[in-house]
């Protein structure tokens, strides 16, 4: 895997529901390295710190190889990287392999795997459509959230290299699943819920769908 953009976003007001709200998602690619710190990365918008940012979502990854299926989507859009709000566009990032709890080097960074994003109406405003919300979680390809474990720079062209796989773990896709998926796949529940690369809170919420 190789890092093919590094954005990030400045501060911008959207319309919701006759509300203004600020929002981080409209990243662009940077000419310079980006750096990885612990809660954010730096010099990037992030607006609702209840949602985005923290320990356990650093920095958001998505891959460059469904970018095609969108574009075929929305293929009036304004497309560049950066569109799905991620900090780095990644080439080959596979979610169907891709582990939580995974550890991966990336650039200056060491970085751990920890959960899918999960869209809200901010995706959808962007898209110019709110049902790209439903289209994002039933495609099942959401991308990655990571915590930086170490900090450092990242450039366009840097290696994202696996360091230490989890063990006893479930891929990003799975964990998706389980997130809205009715009929919870139980053994993946308990992967989850044992797994302290994903936050205290999210395991809680999850132990009540154990049977």
């Amino acid at each position: 895997m190789k890092v093919t953009s590094t954005n990030i976003a400045k501060p911008t007001t959207i319309l919701y529901r006759g509300k203004n709200v600020i929002t981080g998602i409209y990243k662009t690619p940077t000419q310079e390295p980006i750096y990885l710190g612990k809660s954010d990365v730096k010099d990037d918008e992030v607006s609702d710190r209840k949602y985005h940012g923290g320990e356990f979502k650093a920095c958001y990854l998505f891959s460059e190889n469904h970018y095609g299926y969108w574009k075929n989507l929305y293929p009036n859009l304004d497309w560049n990287w950066g569109m799905f709000g991620e900090n780095l566009t990644v080439n080959g990032l596979d979610e169907n392999k891709m582990m939580i709890g995974d550890i991966y080097k990336i650039g200056e960074a060491f970085v751990q795997i920890t959960q899918p994003r999960e869209p809200c109406f901010k995706l959808g405003v962007k898209f110019g459509s709110q049902k790209v919300v439903k289209q994002f979680v039933n495609h099942g390809f959401p991308g990655t959230y990571v915590r930086v474990l170490e900090e450092g720079f990242v450039k366009t062209g840097d290696t994202v290299s696996l360091i230490e796989p989890a063990k006893n773990s479930l891929t990003t896709h799975q964990f998706n699943e389980l997130l809205f998926s009715k009929d919870k796949n139980q053994e993946h529940l308990t992967l989850a819920i044992e797994n302290d690369a994903l936050p205290l809170a999210k395991r809680n919420k999850l132990r009540a769908f154990i049977i």
